[in-house]
């Protein structure tokens, strides 16, 4: 049987090489996406235990892949809370391995962290109260999604045509805010959600430090609460056809996919990245991806089904401003690197919680993809000192450790540092640390 395997793994790899061949060639790319929707019963991991009942929209699993002659990446956007890396991310890239030759280093599994999805995941990284049995888990469906997402990776591998690529960095602060606001003790005193006649009042602030912000007019019992920042940015990737049609584009943005819930709690959604690449579908065709950005603190100004929509259409229209202008080529080399990171949990005694860090280079733009939630500053900390102009920063990318924070918010008390990680103080540097350091050595 080993042996078998062995020859059918082989059999893959140069399938997947014939398929694109030895040696810098002209850039080539194909996209393809699959439903990964569960079916109706199934818990969700906003839904309390409740069977799911409904589907607003259906969830998916899409793939970009790209090749260069000598290399071949590929990237997975799949509609999940989580890809844990032990249940979800190397399955796949395993199976992508054997069936079409790409090496695992080489395939980023980026979970667009819908909390109106499944709950699959045994949670093994994050705090005791948040993991489940394997047992009580429904293993023939995260059987079935593993097999769907590394088909549609090998869909995007067989319909791969000639590409050129390009990027571009947009911005929208309308519709998110930092949920960690702090009042003058510098204590964090949460606000998951604010009321209407509070957001009503929302303002955007550049601060000295350059950091955005955006700030509330509050009652006068909370009126010395602090706003931090937020990440504004929006990421785009474009890749088209040699004459400039659409094959497909990816874009990242950092705020929570917590518009439906808890509103719909037992409806199945993929939330409002699932509206913003359909407006990008609609008006550009091709297959468009999306990847969270720095969103571990950040989270939607207004919730529900109406404000949902007018997130998706308000990102996918900056997105579509953007695609518009983007200088594209074909003269790319592509590259990839990750490396293991081994954290220090909240145990005593301690114990140590090893995830990986991994980053895509597609000529001079590269794609950073860090585990967990991903507070907003340890991702500027990344962005400031990398030096980087076309630098995704992506998170929920890989597998799942709960919450990375920075040495303050451990300082500063409240939810993240707290009851959303097992993660020690530290981790968020150590974060740091290692991400600058790949990408220095996957630079040129």
């Amino acid at each position: 049987m080993r042996t078998h395997q062995a020859l059918r793994l082989a059999l893959a790899v140069v399938v997947g090489l014939c398929a694109c061949p030895v040696g810098r060639a002209a850039l080539r790319a194909g996209c393809a996406k699959v439903n990964i929707t569960p079916p109706l019963g199934l818990k969700l991991i906003g839904s309390q235990g409740k069977p799911s009942d409904s589907v607003l929209d259906e969830l998916y699993g899409r793939a970009l892949v790209l090749c260069d002659g000598a290399s071949t990446l590929a990237i997975v956007s799949v509609d999940l809370l989580y890809s844990p890396l032990e249940e979800i991310s190397n399955p796949v890239r395993a199976l992508v391995a054997e069936r079409v030759g790409i090496p695992e280093q080489n395939v980023m599994v980026c979970a667009t962290h819908t909390h109106s999805g499944p709950d699959i995941f045994t949670n093994a990284k994050l705090p005791l109260e948040s993991r489940i049995a394997p047992e009580d888990i429904d293993q023939a469906y995260v059987r079935t999604v593993i097999g769907k997402l590394a088909g549609a990776v090998q869909m995007a591998h067989r319909d791969m045509q000639d590409a050129r690529i390009g990027a571009a960095t947009g911005e929208l602060t309308e519709v998110l805010y930092n949920r960690r606001p702090k009042r003058p003790d510098g204590q964090v005193q949460m606000a998951f959600t604010l009321p209407p006649e509070i957001t009503a009042t929302r303002k955007t602030q550049v601060g000295p430090d350059g950091r955005t912000r955006v700030t509330f007019s509050m009652p006068p019992e909370q009126a010395d609460l602090t706003f931090g920042p937020v990440d504004p940015a929006v990421s785009v990737l474009r890749v088209e056809d040699p004459n400039g049609r659409i094959v497909g584009s990816l874009f990242a943005f950092g705020c929570h996919p917590v518009s439906v819930y808890p509103h719909r709690s037992t409806a199945i959604s993929a939330d409002y990245p699932a509206r913003a690449m359909r407006v990008v579908e609609q008006a550009e065709g091709g297959i468009s991806l999306f990847a969270l950005g720095l969103a571990g603190n950040t989270v939607p100004v207004r919730r529900d089904l109406g404000p949902c929509e007018q997130i998706g259409k308000a990102l996918g229209a900056e997105v579509l401003q953007k695609l518009q202008f983007i200088a594209t080529t074909d003269d790319v080399t592509l590259d990839a690197g990750r490396c293991a990171l081994t954290l220090p949990s909240k145990d005593t005694p301690a114990q140590e919680i090893t995830t990986e860090i991994q980053v895509l280079r597609l000529g001079d733009v590269y794609i950073l993809g860090l585990p967990g939630e991903i507070l907003v500053e340890v991702g500027l900390a990344i962005k400031d000192k990398a030096g980087i102009d076309k630098l995704f920063v992506t998170s929920m990318t890989n597998d799942s450790i709960g919450y990375v924070c920075h040495a303050e918010a451990y300082a500063e008390g409240a939810y993240e540092p707290v009851r959303g990680t097992h993660l020690a103080p530290g981790a968020g540097e150590a974060v740091i640390t290692r991400a600058l350091a790949l990408l220095a050595e996957i630079q040129p």
